[in-house]
């Protein structure tokens, strides 16, 4: 064979695989545009095999679209993000406070019980207090002496020097300032609550010896529950004291509490990259218990997207975009993903809601092209008159 047969016969397959390529594989137009073919080349290359008028039946009816492709649609919606944020937390109790007594000694007697509600100021056990007793006692005695010896001498007046009279005085503040004391060690040995609440298993018993830094009991003061929960670094901006939240027990399902943010930390923690929050939850009927675990919700005003179907996105060297049909042509959208479901995408671009998108039928179009848009309702055919039983029963009705 010539060469230059062969080279006619390598530029006509060329030329068909271009085609091929050109009419089927999405973006590969606006490739070749880039690259520098001109669009006549490309629109001879993607014109299907017998587009002309060449037959009566399929030629006229492709005549009449004008060789627009046939898509199918469906119109752009909007969906909401970042408008919820779901968290774990624990549950404390607004105060918690661990009794310890204010003196060392021996434990005599013990005046409340695990799970009792106590008030603030309660004396819950005591201490042995017979040395402080005796103490106090001597003191009472010393002061009583004292202010004897200075009255004695107010009255014998001119016979007593001043330096005598204020000498007197000064031992009666001193004896004074001595009974506060002891009568301050007697009032240490009663070890009292320093807050109203629930107390604690109690693990000590009467007759153990207790130091300063024994506990004595834990007292809950369970009428508010705190639940510490972390936030994404990205919320740190949106969350707010006295932001409402809505919360769950996780011992109790279904249980729908509500409360507001009570406090916010003030750094965001560089190893999680969250921040601290506390939550703030009323407990009036005391069944929420420091410790339990907490299912937190938090709304926000959120990110409105436009949303398209899943097919509708198609990829090119640009990135991905979608196909836009208004006045029955095709306009090609740049798109950014910004969540991808089963149902739906939600992306960032020039869309607005109710805008016609292309999910079938995207491998003909060009930007600007005619389209035709296919309809789901197949076109009603008109009944020749006197067809309905009903209308024939009617008339033979009338006529009779």
């Amino acid at each position: 064979m010539r060469l230059w047969k062969q080279l006619v016969i390598s530029l006509v397959i060329l030329a068909a695989g271009l085609g091929i390529w050109v009419r089927f594989v999405p973006g590969a137009g606006a490739m070749l545009a880039k690259a520098g073919v001109p669009e006549q080349l490309l629109a001879f290359a993607a014109k299907p095999a017998g587009d002309g008028n060449d037959g009566q039946g399929q030629g006229g009816r492709r005549g009449q679209g004008g060789g627009a492709p046939l898509v199918v649609t469906q119109p752009v919606d909007s969906a909401v993000v970042n408008d919820r944020l779901n968290a774990i937390g624990n549950g404390e109790a607004i105060l918690s406070v661990a009794v310890t007594p204010q003196a060392t000694g021996n434990l005599t007697e013990v005046l409340v019980h695990s799970g009792e509600r106590i008030e603030k100021g309660q004396v819950i056990a005591r201490l042995d207090s017979e040395e402080q007793k005796i103490a106090a006692a001597q003191a009472k005695v010393a002061v009583d002496s004292a202010r004897e010896k200075v009255e004695r001498n107010r009255k014998l007046g001119n016979a007593v020097s001043v330096a005598i009279l204020r000498e007197a005085e000064f031992a009666m503040q001193a004896a004074e300032l001595a009974l506060q004391t002891a009568q301050l060690d007697l009032t240490r040995r009663d070890i009292v609550a320093p807050s109203a609440g629930i107390v604690g298993i109690i693990t000590i018993n009467p007759g153990d010896y207790v130091t300063t830094s024994t506990p004595i009991a834990v007292v809950d003061d369970r009428s508010q529950i705190l639940v510490d929960f972390w936030v994404p670094e990205r919320f740190s901006t949106k969350i707010s004291a006295g932001q409402p939240v809505s919360a769950s027990a996780i011992a109790m399902p279904g249980s729908e509490l509500s409360g507001v943010i009570h406090a916010i930390d003030n750094r965001v923690d560089q190893a999680s990259r969250t921040l601290r929050v506390r939550a703030r939850i009323d407990n009036p009927d005391d069944t929420l218990r420091a410790g339990m675990s907490f299912a937190v919700s938090v709304r926000f005003p959120g990110d409105d997207y436009p949303t398209v179907n899943p097919l509708a996105v198609q990829w090119s060297a640009d990135g991905s975009y979608v196909w836009r049909v208004a006045d029955d042509k095709s306009e090609k959208v740049p798109v950014k993903i910004i969540q991808r479901n089963s149902d739906k995408v939600l992306v960032e671009a020039a869309l607005a809601k109710g805008d016609a998108v292309v999910m079938e039928g995207v491998q003909r179009l060009r930007d600007g092209g005619a389209v035709r848009i296919a309809t789901d309702d197949p076109p009603r055919e008109r009944k020749p008159q006197g067809s309905d039983p009903e209308q024939k029963v009617s008339e033979a009705g009338t006529a009779k």
